[in-house]
């Protein structure tokens, strides 16, 4: 028989069952929720973790279950007099979207396409039209249709075939990020029968229109692993498997080149890429391997005319470089360079026209978008004027034209789609982003770029923005995000939602961290591996500077990140919880050593290149020096927000409920800590367009419930 989950109440200590309603006890003031104390052993390299709470790891386990509907509840409690605030911040944040909205059309294969919004309606609606903008619009799917009956959708990977006549797609409806592809008739308007399990909802058309690859997901450890073909109208049972990704550190996955000739299989691990290619008109041939896989070297493909373009870091190009090379003899020894490496800019992309070559890159963390004709008549930079802005290179299918989309916003400017004649050099912006409400003023906002020291003596960048007029008398509440991981750079970007704070005298910051490539490649080193607790000492130093320069104090400095900004808010509440009032620490990846170890869980072998494989002793010991898990001790914490979801498949909900959960026994402090599981949701939290919202007005109100206690 399992041992009920005890229920502690602060005023009367009492135990009792889990099936116990706990809202409905009358008189008592505080429900906290105290986890049972099963201990488990965990040993390797002769080290034993002793892990209390292990037994959560179980989600079809009713214990389970009522243990995490008891946190909710407790959540529920504590939050119960911010109900209507947050009610009142989704209104406001909602109010500045303009709800019918729709994307600015893009042309490709003679067809318009647009994704627009109606009000009222929490989902995308897909449409094209033919030839011309004012042809009759055609509805591809009305996901407000598609959605009825689910509590989470999400569709995906919506491709059209090359003769315009079909269209397939993915669907989600649990959160797992585990997709059905159907095929939908553009002609007729229904879809066939045949459903196919278990994909990443991407797949690609051959030339023929009839055939499809498409990638299979391993049901357990959700990797990418197969690419498979399937022919229109016929069953899934006989679809025809074409590649295996046999190396459980790698993800497989298919695409066609741009220029439609190729039909492209490429596998990647966090270091090393591989790619093989097959003439998209011979869609039963077998595919040819590009350059043989070499640890530590990547490359990306790109095809046009009688060569392929090669990103890579071949030939220690730390920061990258562009090569090419003939559509015969692939292989590396036959790569040359187009642009050569630069050890101070990074190159992040290239997007390939007939007439003109298009390179994104990164200096000094700011985005750069360089345009140069193939004959090199034209070589130039879009000019951009400040340093808190984020540019980048939009959808351009086609290749024959002189018109480059790009985007640009700012901490301060909402986002614009622009077109640009490439040879004039005369723009058009497209669209400019609405916020509604009438009370917003780009002139009311201000934004900077600031340098802390970090403990080594490296500079780390931080973007701020905030409402003019504030003073730096240490009064200011600051809200400083953080994520630090993959080479994931979070640029400074645009938030109507985000004004929610500002307005309320908020200052948010970007700390950009090593673990990502806001400074290069080499700033993505060494934040990795046996170098990841540099990002979270940048963090730390980063809040330290903000403090010291009378930003704000600790009584106001407020910490947020998700997934593996998750794990740095982990870490630093260990290391310094002191310097922080609030923490909201989403989807929190806290567990390190022990998910690191089992490679049963969706991820885990290919992130060995992230963080280190534990079966090692080396990483091991420097893993368990930092997870946020483990290294829980008996101190003061500040007032934490913590949210997961049950069906997340990147970070499993036991591990941020196991971290609450030896929270509550060991912290020292009277302190909120919070624990709120969305029961139908994943890594991405709701779907639909404004549900979201009601999250974020969750977090905001409880950052901005802090603050008011402190006034």
């Amino acid at each position: 028989m399992k041992t009920s989950v005890l229920i502690f109440f602060i005023t009367a200590i009492f135990a009792t069952s889990c099936n116990t309603n706990i809202m409905s006890i009358s008189n008592i003031e505080t429900i906290l929720p105290k986890a049972k104390i099963q201990p488990s052993d965990l040993e390797i390299h002769k080290d034993v973790r002793v892990d209390n709470y292990f037994w959560l790891n179980d989600r079809e386990d009713p214990e389970v279950i009522a243990y995490l509907k008891a946190e909710n509840a407790y959540n529920d409690r504590m939050t119960s007099h911010t109900k209507a605030f947050q009610q009142t911040l989704f209104e406001e944040m909602k109010a500045r979207i303009k709800e019918d909205d729709a994307s600015v059309p893009y042309k490709h294969n003679n067809y318009w396409y647009s994704t627009r919004y109606e009000k009222g309606k929490d989902y995308p609606i897909y449409t094209r039209r033919k030839e011309t903008l004012t042809a009759a619009e055609e509805i591809l799917f009305d996901c407000n249709i598609e959605a009825e009956g689910h509590s989470y959708f999400k569709m995906s990977g919506l491709n059209v075939s090359p003769d315009n006549t079909h269209i397939a797609f993915g669907t989600d409806t649990v959160s797992r990020r585990i997709y059905s592809i159907k095929i939908k008739n553009l002609v007729t308007g229904e879809c066939y029968p045949e459903t196919i399990e278990n994909t990443t909802g991407r797949s690609t058309w051959a030339a023929d229109g009839k055939t499809l690859f498409y990638t299979k997901k391993d049901e357990e450890t959700l990797r990418s692993y197969k690419i498979y073909r399937h022919v229109l109208g016929t069953s899934v049972n006989d679809d025809v498997e074409v590649y295996h990704e046999e190396d459980d550190t790698f993800n497989t996955f298919v695409y066609k080149t741009k220029s439609k000739e190729y039909i492209v299989i490429g596998s990647s691990s966090t270091l090393t890429t591989e790619y093989r290619f097959l003439d998209a008109r011979d869609p039963t041939g077998s595919f040819t391997v590009f350059q043989p896989r070499i640890r530590g070297l990547e490359y990306g493909i790109a095809h046009y005319q009688d060569h392929f373009y090669v990103l890579t870091n071949a030939d220690n190009a730390t920061n990258f470089k562009l090569m090419k090379v003939g559509t015969v003899a692939t292989t590396k020894e036959h790569w040359k360079d187009l642009i050569p490496h630069r050890a101070d800019v990074l190159l992040e992309d290239v997007e390939i026209f007939k007439e003109y070559l298009v390179v994104s890159e990164r200096s000094n963390g700011l985005n750069r978008i360089q345009i140069q004709k193939w004959d090199g008549a034209i070589s130039y930079y879009l000019p951009f004027d400040n340093e808190t802005y984020t540019a980048y290179v939009g959808t351009n299918p086609d290749f024959d034209t002189k018109i480059l989309r790009y985007g640009y916003n700012s901490l301060t400017t909402p986002n614009s789609v622009i077109d640009f004649d490439m040879e004039t050099q005369e723009k058009e912006v497209k669209k400019e982003q609405e916020v509604l409400g009438g009370s917003f003023d780009k002139e009311n906002y201000t934004s900077e770029r600031v340098w802390a020291t970090a403990q080594d003596g490296t500079k780390i960048p931080m973007s701020l923005v905030y409402k003019k007029g504030i003073q730096k008398n240490g009064e200011n509440p600051v809200l400083q995000y953080g994520y630090g991981s993959y080479g994931s750079t979070i640029d400074p970007y645009f938030s109507s939602v985000r004004l929610s704070l500002l307005d309320r005298g908020f200052i948010y910051v970007i700390a950009h961290i090593r673990g990502s490539e806001y400074l290069g490649r080499t700033w993505y080193d060494e934040g990795k591996l046996l170098q990841k607790k540099n990002t979270f000492t940048d963090f730390i130093d980063c809040s330290t500077f903000l403090i010291e320069a009378g930003y704000t104090s600790p009584k106001h400095l407020y910490a947020m990140g998700g997934s593996a900004g998750g794990l740095l808010m982990g870490a630093i509440v260990n290391m310094n919880p002191e310097l922080y009032n609030g923490v909201v620490s989403v989807v929190p990846f806290v567990d390190v050593v022990t998910t690191m170890l089992d490679d049963s869980i969706p991820l885990t072998t290919g992130e060995y290149d992230e963080w280190g494989n534990p079966n090692e002793k080396e990483y091991y010991d420097y893993m368990k020096s930092y997870s946020p898990y483990d290294n829980v001790i008996p101190q003061n914490y500040p007032n934490m927000l913590v949210t997961t979801g049950l069906h997340d498949s990147q970070v499993q909900y036991w591990e941020p409920a196991k971290w609450v959960a030896k929270l509550r026994a060991y912290k020292k402090d009277t302190n909120i800590l919070l624990l709120h599981t969305n029961m139908e949701a994943g890594h991405g939290g709701a779907s639909g367009r404004f549900e979201a919202l009601k999250e974020v007005a969750e977090e905001y109100a409880f950052l901005l419930d802090l603050e008011k206690i402190n006034n």
